[in-house]
């Protein structure tokens, strides 16, 4: 039996350098695949699409609404050719309804210990329409080592330096913030992996530097210091989504590796200002996720934000604007108030305006979201500031003797994008 897994392409955010991670669903759920299955991997953002007419099934694997008309596009024209495919990742679990028109079977939840189900189902040609598991999450020790042999990694190196491979260490989430997803997809309970399997885990992974994919490390202070204990002496260098603000935690997670934090920023009070403070006190990075089109913005804010930016020397910033994607309380917000104007997932790319702002009109979110970008970076692009950014961590790679020299005899295969149908 063959299968492949399919990671399809989708717009990138205008204004950011394009550069590519090795995906985290794909390889979360090849681990789950049976030993005796022969499994091939397409990540269409870095290599060309190929309809291979030899496999048995198509897995899809789909991360993000914005991905979800090129997947009903290749999901598509494989069932034409007599191939069966099956849906799974988060944006399946938020659009399930409307993926089961482009599919044979779709994936609900969280992959491990009920893949093998799946397969043998499928093996005595049995797939069931729909395996839902949604809000019913697996015992959280089952998580086991993804299995990152299916990528191929030069194809994510950027400019010869090597990207991050991605790892979490936990899984739910109990901040309901307004523009996520998290309380629907993973629930509103933290579930920690036990530090031993995430040790395993970053021990097996070749690359020196990581991206802890966890929803916030700010949840449970003596996990955190548990873990940041175990994988000091691994010498990785590892960025993360906000830290608990705690200053033995700050100088815990510095001492393990911590390169730098992704911390949202929309107002321009104090209390981020302190807290990028303490962060940079223990040499710990910052890159701005800049939400813009809240309530309470207006041109005025917006422009009092991104000077607030300048001054407080974030090292990065990455401008998005508010999307209400499905199962958000955003979302629910704006249907109510029958704001939100496009349904085109194409257009979910966080970098369009698919909603009525409550202060402005959509013209001027647009244009505001452009003029964050140039403005901030007007002194220095994105690929300068995050050229910055990788001779920082460079630097403390050599300084602790674990900088690896990427090599430039082996050969790159980076493909432009076709869409091939």
């Amino acid at each position: 039996m063959k299968i492949q897994i399919v990671y399809p392409s989708w717009p990138k955010l205008e204004h950011q350098t394009e550069f590519h991670l090795p995906p985290h669903g794909p390889v979360v759920f090849a681990a789950e695949i049976p030993e005796h299955i022969d499994l091939t991997f397409i990540d269409e953002n870095v290599q060309e699409m190929k309809f291979d007419e030899s496999v048995d099934l198509v897995a899809m694997s789909v991360m993000l609404t914005c991905q979800l008309p090129r997947a009903f596009e290749i999901a598509d024209a494989y069932r034409e050719k007599g191939k069966p495919v099956i849906f799974g990742g988060i944006a399946t679990m938020l659009h399930w309804e409307e993926v089961m028109e482009h599919s044979d079977s779709v994936f609900l939840g969280e992959a491990e210990g009920r893949i093998s189900k799946v397969m043998k189902d499928f093996e005595q040609g049995n797939l069931k329409r729909k395996y839902d598991y949604l809000n019913n999450y697996p015992d959280i020790g089952l998580v086991g080592t993804a299995r990152r042999d299916i990528l191929d990694r030069p194809l994510y190196n950027y400019r010869d330096l090597q990207m991050l491979d991605l790892v979490h260490a936990s899984r739910g989430c109990i901040y309901n913030c307004f523009p996520c997803c998290t309380g629907y997809l993973g629930g509103k309970q933290f579930r920690p992996r036990p530090v031993k399997k995430v040790v395993e885990e970053i021990e097996s992974i070749p690359n020196n530097r990581l991206f802890i994919v966890d929803n916030s490390l700010a949840h449970d202070k003596n996990w955190l210091l548990e873990l940041f204990a175990a994988i000091a002496p691994l010498k990785r260098k590892w960025v993360s989504h906000p830290l608990l603000d705690d200053e033995e935690v700050i100088k815990a997670a510095a001492n393990a590796g911590c390169w730098y934090v992704y911390q949202a920023i929309f107002d321009t009070k104090d209390v981020i200002r302190n807290r990028i403070n303490r962060l940079k006190d223990h040499g710990i990075g910052i890159e701005g996720t800049i939400l813009l089109g809240t309530d309470t913005h207006d041109e005025s804010t917006i422009k009092e934000l991104v000077d607030y930016l300048i001054q407080i020397d974030v090292d990065i910033a990455e401008f998005t604007i508010l999307t209400p994607f499905l199962h958000s309380p955003i979302r629910a917000q704006l249907e109510a108030e029958g704001r939100i104007f496009s349904n085109n997932w194409i257009e979910y790319t966080c970098d369009k305006v698919v909603f009525q702002p409550k202060l402005m009109t959509p013209e001027k979110l647009q244009e505001l979201y452009h003029y964050a970008w140039d403005t901030f970076y007007s002194s220095g692009g994105y690929q300068v500031k995050m050229a910055d950014m990788f001779m920082k961590v460079v630097q403390r790679e050599i300084e602790d003797g674990t900088y690896r020299r990427y090599n430039p005899r082996k050969k790159r295969t980076f493909v432009k994008q076709k869409k091939a149908v």
